[in-house]
Parts: structure tokens; sequence; C-alpha cells
């Protein structure tokens, strides 16, 4: 397992030729505007020589959010070896092989639509390998790193603050950011770091993922099948997602903002060492974050 110690973190880059295009309009005053638009394209992901799914998506990173899709989908496991993802941007189209044929007929069977942004899809047995995962209980949140990673997440530049109606999604140990995607849909972000871990054999038991969208018990089901002990959302919950949490161990926090939070499952997990040092930390995506 990698554990990128001394691995430069990924970090959005909001400039990146095709993440968005200049459009013209008005604004309230009746001055005319030019402002960054957000792109949006379709994907479509193959299984060898099965066609899964079409993903509507910004379109940076899509063998990793390929690979993710497919391994939280419970399509792909850390057993199969993959022989080659390929990647044709004329079509849209990528190609996960993997050396042996995989049993993911019986999966598209079944296909649950979730709340994600740009619809979610839960395919298959997923629940089943959920109602297997034992996370870690290891894993520990101190509340000093919280509260500087959430600040780090806020300051770093990204789509977000370019152009708005996006989400974010990152990976971290501690108070540091590993990894930082962004997509129009918060499971597209999720997907992309997820098979950025397959590929690069990143750890997960002492990871924290931070996403900037709502406590869905697809967030849940995803982090979990990820196999990270620790979710964080400046963003609310639904009922599902805290029972999901609760069933998996998993410590749920949400409405993190500054030095405030709120936490609904395994608690046990924080380490309160900032009751002396409160403080609201800058957030200057705040009034950016009203236009997403």
């Amino acid at each position: 397992m990698v554990d990128m110690i001394n691995k430069k973190p990924h970090m959005p880059t909001p400039d990146a030729e095709g993440l968005t295009t200049n459009l013209t309009g008005i604004d309230a005053s009746g001055a005319e505007i030019s402002l960054p638009v957000v792109t949006e394209k379709p994907l479509t992901i193959f299984l060898n020589r099965r066609e899964i799914v079409t993903s509507m998506t910004i379109g940076d990173h899509p063998e990793a959010l390929a690979a993710g899709f497919l391994f939280n989908q419970n399509m792909l496991h850390h057993k199969d070896e993959i022989a080659a993802i390929d990647y044709d941007p004329e079509i849209d189209v990528v190609v996960v092989r993997t050396h042996d044929e995989t049993d993911f007929e019986d999966k598209l069977k079944k296909r649950i639509q979730t709340s994600g942004c740009a619809q979610g899809t839960i395919f298959g047995d997923v629940m089943d390998r959920f109602e297997r995962i034992n996370l870690s209980g290891d894993a520990v949140l101190r509340t000093t790193a919280l509260i500087a990673l959430s600040k780090a997440i806020n300051t770093a530049p990204s789509l977000y603050l370019k152009a708005g109606a996006i989400h974010g999604c990152v990976l971290a140990r501690g108070a540091e950011p590993l990894i930082y995607v962004e997509d129009i849909g918060r499971h597209n972000a999720v997907d992309k770091i997820a098979g950025m871990m397959l590929m690069d054999e990143i750890s997960a038991e002492d990871k924290i993922f931070y996403t900037t969208g709502r406590l869905t018990s697809e967030m849940v089901l995803k982090t979990a099948m990820m196999g990270i002990p620790i979710l964080v959302s400046r963003s609310g919950f639904t009922e599902a997602g805290v029972r999901l949490a609760r069933q998996a161990n998993m410590t749920l926090i949400g409405r993190a903002k500054g030095s405030r939070f709120v936490a609904l499952s395994a608690a046990e997990r924080i380490i309160f060492d900032a009751a002396d040092k409160i403080a609201d930390i800058p957030d200057n995506v705040s009034a950016q974050r009203q236009k997403g």
C-alpha cells in the first residue's frame, strides 16, 4: 500500500483547458458581463466488452472516474487485475479491461436511483458488500486537525471559486489534503478518488474523506466501500446516511464550518483538543457558494 508521505498532494487545476467556457450575459443592473461556466460532457464507461453507464462529468481524470465507479459499484475488487484503461477523448469513452472476466451481469439487473447530482446509480449487490465492511477502529480525528483541514480546503484554488456549480471531495490524512478533486456530481468526485486509491494502492485505514455535498446514503456507502472510517461535510445529513454510518461504525460529521460541527455517528474517534482555540476560520468561499 502507498502511504503518500513523500508524494505531492493532488489539487484542483481550475485553469486547465476544457474545464470551463466563457459565456456572455447581463447582470442585475443590465450590464453585459463575461464569466467562466463549468463544462458538462458525457462519459461512457465500459468494463471489458460491456457498456455499463454514461455519466455527465466535467471531463477530467476519466480513467480514475471509470475505475472508481466500477469499484464502488462492486464490479471491480482489489483482487481484480486491471490490464489496461483506455480513454478515447474523441468519443468520450473509457474502457477498463481486466485480465479475467468479471461477474457483473447479475449486478446490472438491479439499479437503485440515488439522490446524487446528475443522477447517481447504485448497481447490484453493493448492499451485500456493505454488510461485510468492518471499518478500522484505530483512526482518530483531532478537532484542531479538522479546523486546519477545512481552512486548507476553503482557501485552495478551485474550480468552484472560479466558476461555481461544482462539488469537491478530498482525501486527507489529519489536516493534510492528499487528493482534492471536483465534479458537477458529488458521486463523480467520490469515484475519482476511489479510482486513484485503487490504481495507486493507497491505504484507507487512517484517512479522512471530506465532501462539500450532503451526507446521503450514497456518500456513506461509497466512503465505506473505499474503507475510509471518517466522513466529513460542510453540509447536512439525511436520516438514511446517518443510519448506514452507524451500522458501519463510520464517524459521520456534518455542518463543519470553522470550529463548529455536528457528529451523529461514532464520535469516539474524535479527540477534542481545540476547546481553548475556538475561532472561526476565514472562509473566502462563502459568498461564492451561494452561487453554486
